[in-house]
């Protein structure tokens, strides 16, 4: 959950999608083989559907016809079960790229395999540029997605109702564990500084 908290901090306006690849992945090793055929069609049409809100009702569903039969498989699958359908209110073209981290996988694991080539030989300032450049490759996949005058209605509305959710989280401070989160604004690091 600290990661989660690391990354949701500085980027509060932020939407996050779990993967939907290793969460069925992690669903899966809780459910027998002979039984995972028909659960997986079940889960995944929670994850498919048109709407967040047929989502819900899905869900209602798998619990309801398996909550006896695989309760540690309902019990994962329940498991920030927000966080992975949040691509539902995304415009339909751009879902099946936000539903999973595949793409961020490759970009990361493209850059292990270059630093450790040359382990010494990465400053800051070169793997800092390593990553952009990494990052613009792969950015072009989402410039292969057509964002119709719908589509951006749609984000616009998406920004509006996070800004007012950050709005709103900024007039009431949150509390973790009876402590306070400090929501004040960060210092901007650059990396120009140290190199």
């Amino acid at each position: 959950m600290r990661l989660i908290t690391a990354a949701e901090l500085p980027l509060p306006r932020s939407d996050r999608q779990r993967c939907l690849v290793h969460k069925m992945q992690n669903i899966e090793r809780k459910v027998p083989e002979d039984r995972w055929p028909g659960f997986k069609e079940h889960v995944r049409a929670c994850y498919q559907a048109p709407s967040i809100e047929l989502a819900r009702h899905l869900k209602d569903e798998v619990v309801q016809r398996y909550g006896n039969e695989l309760p540690s498989a309902v019990e994962r699958f329940l498991e920030d079960f927000g966080a992975c359908i949040v691509h539902l209110k995304y415009p339909l073209g751009h879902r099946r790229t936000i539903r999973t981290t595949n793409l961020l996988e490759r970009l990361l694991e493209l850059d292990r395999r270059r630093t450790k080539v040359l382990p010494h030989a990465f400053g800051e300032r070169a793997l800092l540029k390593l990553m952009y450049g990494a990052t613009i490759r792969a950015s072009s996949r989402w410039r292969g997605i057509r964002v119709t005058a719908f589509d951006h209605a749609q984000l616009e509305a998406i920004r509006k109702e996070r800004d007012a959710a950050f709005a709103e989280c900024q007039r009431t401070p949150a509390t973790n564990d009876n402590r306070t989160i400090n929501r004040s604004p960060r210092r901007r690091i650059s990396s120009k500084a140290g190199t």
